[in-house]
């Protein structure tokens, strides 16, 4: 098909949700390939932030009522990242709360990124905010190949979500990990209260950024959050986002992460066959995933369902 950019993108959205998928699907086999990308992440300092993200359970500003600890020990996060391979994810996530750590805590995530690299030999990535140049540096010296910084939302709605920091702050940081020759993992959150066009126009964003990874979030509601009455998004609606982001990052890792679970219930795999080919296996941050069982029945399901 032609080239989707943001003047002809309309031609798609009066499409039946079936013609979309099927379209999001055929790209991914032709430009994604077959594989499926697991990953696990690791809180490795929660909560008590300064930022007043409205959809987070880790903002000081909020009462969540969310267990809170400073940075964990490099050896809790090497036997984070021994559990994240017996699992069987292939990268593992180191993720801290905050818009930036010290360099001391920097130290130590590199220092463990470093043992783990050579312990465990699971590829690593990073979502610790923030980050100056010699930070980046530090960590990809240490081994680290990917940081994930998220967009959030598009720059016409991002201010309704956040306002201690700019959606262009957020941009400059991807900016800085590519700079600095990391791969990069960056998306957003959808079901907020923005529209499809916000949506799309972070997609746009993410494709004019070249970003390796693309995690579409869920909006779990999380009780004591300004968003912690919001209705879900439905399944529909999340298909038809998940389908539009694969038809415009055509070759690009997109990942299903948080929500998952409470949208699709028992039709998860149905996310895969409108585009999708990576997934959070092992839990979230601050919300249980479902059992690691039925991340496994669900795996072998879009296996078999990709290869008909």
């Amino acid at each position: 098909m032609k080239n989707i950019n943001r003047e002809n993108i309309s031609s798609l959205l009066a499409l039946p949700l079936g013609e979309l998928i099927s379209l999001a699907n055929r790209i991914r086999q032709e430009c994604a390939g077959p594989a499926l990308e697991l990953c696990s992440i690791m809180n490795a300092k929660s909560g008590r932030c300064g930022e007043d993200c409205k959809f987070c359970a880790q903002s000081g500003r909020h009462n969540t009522g969310i267990n809170t600890y400073p940075l964990k020990s490099k050896e809790e996060m090497l036997e984070m990242a021994k559990r994240a391979r017996e699992i069987g994810a292939e990268r593992f996530d180191i993720v801290t709360s905050g818009d930036r750590l010290s360099f001391g805590e920097l130290r130590i995530i590199a220092d463990a990124i470093y043992e783990i690299k050579i312990k465990i030999g699971i590829k690593m990535c990073a979502s610790l905010g923030e980050i100056d140049e010699k930070g980046f540096l530090l960590l990809k010296n240490a081994g680290l190949t990917r940081y994930h910084h998220n967009l959030e939302s598009s720059p016409r709605y991002f201010p309704q979500i956040v306002t201690t920091h700019t959606f262009m702050q957020r941009v400059n940081t991807v900016k800085a990990a590519k700079l600095a020759g990391l791969e990069v993992c960056s998306g957003g959150i959808i079901g907020m209260g923005e529209t499809l066009e916000d949506r799309i126009d972070l997609a746009f964003w993410l494709r004019e950024l070249a970003v390796d990874s693309v995690p579409i979030n869920i909006l779990v509601p999380v009780k004591g959050t300004p968003l912690g009455e919001k209705v879900p998004l439905s399944s529909e609606e999340t298909l038809r986002t998940i389908a539009l982001f694969r038809i415009i990052l055509k070759d690009k890792i997109i990942k299903i992460a948080a929500g998952r679970e409470s949208v699709f219930a028992d039709a998860q795999a149905s996310a895969f066959m409108a585009g999708a080919n990576g997934m959070l296996i092992g839990g979230y941050l601050t919300i249980k995933g479902q059992a690691l069982e039925k991340d496994r029945q669900l795996i072998k399901e879009i296996e078999n369902l990709w290869s008909q």
